[in-house]
């Protein structure tokens, strides 16, 4: 636990319900808005409290969660007596204001000399993976690692963190060495366990990460709110083997069988249903309710990275009206002057029209819209695991619109990176077939 008195406005009580909220964050179980809000109820001026609340809800991506995190921020900045505390104030301030880049920059200045700041580490990192900076992700707690010791509560979170990073940077031995250690540790880490999930999927070690998922269901399910991201990874695994039979009942139960609102859980639900559909797999009636879930959403276009992911589902539930309004809102957010205009514009924006392309067949105009994006996509965040997706579409678009130059061009590329993909040589089989360019 942090010094008890650099937690301004803290009673004794209030403070171990805040290295509880902490605890939880770092494995990502149990309820740590409930432990938070515990905290404050007992101290109203704990104003680390108030900065960790509003970074619980900073980080959602949800637009109806800016506000909380904008008062948040005024909270813990008008009752802060440290620099740490003024720093997060700040920072959860630049966050609220779109400024994801500020953010993160402050938070890293800050851990330079405060290192142990567990929460500054944790909330940069989550920075770095929804601006898609993959440096940062490794460089930011590569940088911290040597003032933390086994003997510091929370220590296997920051090897967690690395192993993420390090695997972003496509330094795989390495990664995975820090994950299975930061589980060893403490097998309820869910982040962890997703990091070397990562590697596996990147490395095309289907079997693999079958097992490492299973072996520790129990570790990174039980109470955990990262778990539909972390059955989203197990599902890849069957979805690259062409399982797809257990894709669906992965789907219907745990990814998408409660039918979450979270719009990081929505996002999981249509990564997979659209990856199934670019395999000409019959999806039935399953995009309908996620489209639904999709709709309060359509009008924000407050996180390019989720624009795309909710084209996926109004596109396949045939919901043209949602597309226009989400269009008209991407429109919109182009204007702002905050990083989402930076992330929509550069990114964002030709995906979401590449997805809405595929959709109606138009194959062609699919493959311009896509063609430059994955040399670029990291710029609108999530992970290569993640941005897959745009390299995935982009193939079986060449295909379909029977441009076999660049199909042969893409599917030799994929096969030389993952060439233990089954999915990959299927690519290359198709795109051997087309004919050549006349």
């Amino acid at each position: 636990m942090a010094d008890r008195q650099t937690l301004t406005g803290a009673s004794d009580a209030a403070a171990v319900l805040f290295e509880t909220a902490q605890h939880e964050l770092r494995c990502f179980v149990g309820d740590p808005v409930a432990s938070v809000e515990a905290a404050l109820a007992d101290s109203p001026d704990f104003a680390m409290a108030h900065a960790f609340k509003g970074w619980l809800y900073g980080l959602s991506t949800d637009k109806e969660a800016m506000p909380v995190t904008q008062a948040c921020a005024e909270a813990a900045a008008r009752l802060a007596g440290t620099e740490r505390e003024r720093t997060h104030a700040a920072a959860l301030g630049d966050l609220a204001a779109g400024g994801w880049h500020r953010a993160g920059k402050r938070l890293a200045a800050h851990t330079e000399t405060q290192p142990l700041d567990a929460l500054a580490l944790q909330a940069g990192h989550q920075i770095d993976f929804f601006t898609g900076n993959a440096e940062m992700l490794r460089d930011r707690i590569a940088r911290a690692l040597p003032a933390w010791s086994p003997d510091i509560p929370g220590y296997h979170a920051i090897l967690g963190m690395q192993a993420f990073g390090l695997e972003e940077n496509a330094e795989y031995a390495e990664a995975e060495k820090f994950g299975r250690r930061a589980v060893d540790i403490e097998p309820h880490d869910g982040w962890a366990q997703h990091a070397v999930a990562h590697v596996m999927e990147m490395q095309s070690r289907q079997h693999d990460g079958i097992a490492w998922m299973r072996d520790n269901e129990a570790g990174w399910t039980e109470g955990s709110f990262l778990q539909v991201h972390n059955w989203w990874h197990l599902s890849l695994f069957h979805y690259d083997l062409g399982e797809t039979e257990q894709v669906l009942a992965l789907y219907d139960g745990p990814i998408y069988g409660s039918g979450s609102t979270l719009a990081l859980n929505l996002l999981d639900a249509s990564a997979i249903l659209w990856r199934l559909m670019l395999g000409g797999i019959d999806i039935g009636s399953r995009w309908s309710p996620l489209a639904e879930n999709w709709l309060p959403k359509a009008r924000d276009s407050n996180y390019a990275f989720n624009d795309m992911h909710a084209m996926m589902a109004f596109v396949g539930a045939g919901r043209d009206d949602a597309a226009r309004d989400l269009l008209a809102a991407q429109e919109v957010a182009m204007r702002a002057d905050d990083d989402n205009a930076a992330f929509t514009r550069e990114v964002g924006r030709p995906a979401t029209l590449g997805i809405k392309a595929f959709g109606e067949g138009r194959y062609a105009d699919a493959v311009e819209a896509l063609r430059p994006l994955p040399a670029i996509a990291h710029l609108f965040g999530g992970s290569h695991a993640q941005r897959d997706v745009i390299a995935l579409t982009l193939i079986e678009a060449a295909l379909r619109a029977g441009d076999g130059y660049l199909a042969r061009d893409l599917t030799a590329k994929r096969l030389a990176a993952r060439p233990a993909s089954p999915l990959s040589a299927l690519f290359a089989r198709r795109a051997a077939m087309l004919p050549p360019p006349a």
